[in-house]
């Protein structure tokens, strides 16, 4: 899963870290490992703190999920701790982490969303952020309605609208 998802940053990271002069070519590698960190560590910190079925919702959804205050969240903790670990102002951090971070949770959930795409799975995704310490099962049955509906198959209905 965090190869998966390091390949996503990198894939987002070109203006936001690699062609940014407020990070040093030397600690792009560093940077773009730290961003894929910040955002396994805040998804596994809103697990942590009871708001499963709101991560489980975040990745099950469709359309741009920026205004997601979830996202909100996620992007300031990742700003933090590049300030923390690079010594970078608070400009130059929400700059780097402001549209990548979304682009990459967008990037992530197309790719939990499409049946056709097994580098992510929701299951797999929830399992590891909450380090097996989660009913994901129930998560996933509470994102899709619970009841008849419950479970994988409510949650692939509610994908494509049935």
């Amino acid at each position: 899963m965090f190869e998966n998802l390091l390949n996503l940053v990198k894939e987002n990271a070109g203006e936001a870290i690699v062609n940014n002069p407020a990070i040093p070519n030397e600690h792009n590698d560093a940077a773009i490992s730290q961003t894929a960190t910040g955002i396994m560590d805040a998804l596994k910190s809103q697990i942590a703190s009871g708001k499963g079925a709101d991560v489980a919702g975040l990745l099950s959804s469709s359309g741009n999920i920026s205004s997601n205050p979830m996202v909100t969240n996620i992007v300031q903790s990742v700003a933090g701790n590049l300030m923390t670990k690079f010594g970078l102002d608070a400009t130059a951090a929400n700059g780097i982490v402001a549209s990548m971070v979304p682009n990459v949770l967008n990037s992530l959930t197309k790719k939990t969303n499409d049946p056709n795409d097994k580098s992510f799975d929701l299951q797999g995704i929830l399992s590891s952020v909450g380090g097996g310490n989660i009913d994901v099962a129930g998560l996933i049955g509470q994102v899709a309605g619970g009841g008849k509906a419950g479970g994988i198959a409510g949650l692939i209905g509610k994908l494509f609208g049935k």
